[in-house]
């Protein structure tokens, strides 16, 4: 896998379209060559997960909308022959409502995820974000998109540096 690009969401409400933060990092010959971090005015002012992020409407209110970050989102995911996500079932459910509320084209790109990757090569569990960055001595800001993000794409790497191939789950 010579490029992929690791996508971390975080969410206002239930709504997988709620999307309040992204962050993409782009990896291209084994190191980050790009990256993108925004805030997102999701679809509903109601936000049920702040005590996870931290984030408000009154911090995304005058973001712009998903659509509204899609030009910048998108060429980086084009890139990527492969996302990888922490829980990928979730952030791939994510861009796909995403993209969906606001009739976005959606990527279509496979999927790899990196708690089945911890799971299988390092024989970890619990597979939290947090507990794979300890036993990896991955710096993390846990529910930081970018933070988290940098975290997924440092995992995948340690994975590729053991010789494990980064395998899209099946769904």
């Amino acid at each position: 896998m010579t490029c992929f690009a690791a996508i971390d969401f975080e969410t206002a409400d239930n709504g997988r379209d709620s999307a309040c933060s992204v962050a993409v990092v782009l990896v291209e010959g084994g190191r980050i060559v790009d990256q993108l971090s925004a805030l997102i005015r999701p679809p509903r002012r109601t936000f049920l997960f702040t005590h996870i992020h931290g984030l408000t409407w009154k911090h995304c209110c005058e973001q712009p909308d998903f659509a509204g970050i899609w030009p910048q989102l998108a060429p980086l995911l084009a890139r990527a022959e492969l996302l990888v996500a922490h829980n990928a079932p979730f952030d791939k459910g994510v861009l796909n409502a995403c993209c969906a509320t606001y009739g976005l084209p959606n990527p279509a790109k496979p999927f790899a995820c990196t708690v089945r990757i911890a799971r299988a090569v390092w024989n970890l569990y619990p597979t939290k974000l947090p507990d794979v960055c300890r036993h990896l001595n991955i710096a993390l800001k846990h529910h930081d998109a970018l933070s988290d993000a940098q975290a997924c794409a440092g995992i995948a790497l340690a994975a590729l540096r053991q010789g494990v191939a980064l395998k899209p789950f099946a769904r």
